[in-house]
């Protein structure tokens, strides 16, 4: 058999953890290969080593049947290895080509020729199906968009093999379908494709084999033809997962939250939340369905005092919160698992136990007379992390240091155990897997039974489908629909999701 690329018995350490632990990868040639593994499985590290950014202290490494020693990702990319990393590595005020080119310009007189590599980008691109504007500046365009300019990154620089970490964790789901299609074009162009990912439904939509990693060891390779969701679930996890959410029907009580009329503008001032009016009451969640940029963001901004609203009001248990600082929100009753982890829930170079007090380490027992007390701080830390299971070397280890799904785990475990009155979780189980997903949508619940109004804010279809109580479609910046998910299914949602109405998108009766 002709291996793309083989990686055997890889083993690589960190201070305090053996992160691969004798692992076997071997990727056929025009195959897309399923890296799967729960959060913290090392699944990154592993392609880390692949790319060159990790040196392995035993095994591997065999390129087209020679063996290689990659010391860094030029390397990589000389050997025809590229990766697309989970958080995208783009200059934001750069345009698409300059991001391309950047590192490896094609000169011209000593000058950098920018129309030739514009060119070559526009027939990459064609060839490929990405659709992608070389002139466009990476701050104006989706991120579906910027994720394209980091695939056309690698073949730029001539990638046969392409490293995609989470793809789709950020994707709605039509750019999705779109990413589907441009990987199987890569790979009738003679590539292959290695997919890290816990998104089992993907894997069986687009995969040809998967390799599962736990805990640091190689589990399994197995053909995905001969496999179904359940095994591949109980390969990575251990055990025997449930796909079925079990909830009694909701017994609302009184409104929590309230928001009339709200005006919200974006970062250009154009007015994105337009006369938004919203309920969620006590003892319900309320799921807002809908595609990215209808104002979601801007709305969930608003209501925990990351952005002003230009109008309306927003009442939490009858006391206007409208345009109050982040922390007299906090303080008002409400709890925010937020949408970008890195940007509004982390100090990521702080230690995660420190991270787990961000919202209460200025009271009692955290601070005593504005000193804080790191006894108590690192306790606390010790019992979230134990029962939520964020999987760390320590309590004192770095934010930045834990796997992106540990990273949200121990976001959630700080904003659920203060048990606020309404408790927004905007994308709330991106980037976990299958047995991370189950224990969050467990907490949501648990939380609405305890007769808190919860605000889910996603764009899994199946998510809101199964957590919410009701659901609000949002649409240029309004709810154009508000209805309860037994009485629905994904293809109308996603009809009323793209702007037509309730009668045209047609119930499921």
């Amino acid at each position: 058999m002709e291996y793309a690329v083989e990686m055997l018995n890889i083993r690589k350490e960190f201070p305090g953890i053996v992160a691969n632990d004798d692992i076997t990868i071997q990727v056929r040639k025009q195959e897309i290969h399923a890296l799967l593994g729960e959060n913290g499985a090392g699944k990154s590290t592993l392609m880390n080593v692949l790319f060159g950014l990790y040196q392995p202290e035993k095994g591997e490494i065999r390129v087209d049947g020679k063996k290689v020693k990659i010391t860094d990702p030029n390397k990589a990319n000389d050997l025809g290895i590229g990766m697309v990393h989970q958080h995208f590595m783009l200059v934001d005020t750069y345009t698409v080509t300059q991001n391309i080119i950047l590192g490896s310009e094609p000169t011209k007189y000593g000058k950098i020729n920018l129309k030739e590599a514009e060119k070559e980008i526009k027939e990459l691109s064609d060839k490929y199906g990405l659709n992608v504007d070389p002139t466009a500046k990476i701050r104006d365009i989706s991120v579906g968009m910027q994720q394209r300019v980091e695939i056309l990154k690698t073949l730029y620089r001539g990638a046969d093999v392409l490293i995609l970490d989470e793809p789709t964790a950020v994707l709605t789901p039509q750019e999705i379908k779109e990413l589907i299609e441009i990987m199987n074009s890569l790979i009738r162009e003679g590539k292959s494709i290695i997919l890290i990912t816990h998104k089992l439904k993907e894997i069986m939509q687009v995969c040809d084999r998967c390799t599962v990693i736990r805990k640091g060891k190689g589990i399994d390779t197995v053909d995905v033809a001969n496999t179904n969701v359940t095994e591949l679930a109980s390969l990575m996890v251990g055990r025997e997962v449930s796909f079925k959410i079990d909830k009694e029907e909701a017994k609302p009580g009184e409104n929590v939250l309230s928001i009339q009329n709200l005006n919200v503008e974006d970062s250009r001032k154009v007015n994105i939340v337009k006369n938004l009016n919203l309920d969620v009451r006590a003892g319900e969640i309320v799921g807002i369905a809908g595609v990215d940029g209808n104002g979601q963001t801007e709305l969930i901004e608003a209501i925990t005092g990351l952005r002003k609203a230009q109008s309306g009001s927003i009442q939490v248990s009858g006391k206007n919160i409208t345009n109050f600082k982040p922390r007299k929100v906090t303080e008002s009753g409400v709890g925010h698992i937020p949408q970008d982890r890195h940007k509004y829930g982390l100090v990521l170079d702080f230690p995660i136990g420190e991270n787990m007090v961000l919202q209460t380490y200025y009271k009692k027992p955290y601070s005593r007379n504005k000193i804080l007390n790191y006894g108590e701080i690192y306790k606390k830390a010790k019992a979230l992390i134990d029962e939520y299971d964020v999987r760390t070397p320590s309590e004192y280890t770095k934010a930045r240091a834990l796997s992106g799904g540990n990273q949200q785990k121990a976001i959630i475990a700080r904003e659920v155990d203060r048990s606020p009155d309404l408790l927004i979780a905007a994308q709330p189980t991106r980037g976990l897997d299958v047995g991370a997903i189950e224990f969050i949508h467990k907490k949501l619940i648990e939380e609405r039974n305890k007769g808190k109004a919860v605000l889910l804010v996603s764009f899994e279809l199946d998510e809101i489908m199964d957590v919410s109580d009701r659901i609000a479609v949002m649409f240029d910046g309004q709810i154009v629909a508000d209805i309860k998910p037994a009485e629905t299914n994904e293809q109308e949602l996603g009809l009323l999701m793209a702007g037509s109405n309730k009668g045209e998108a047609g119930g499921s009766e």
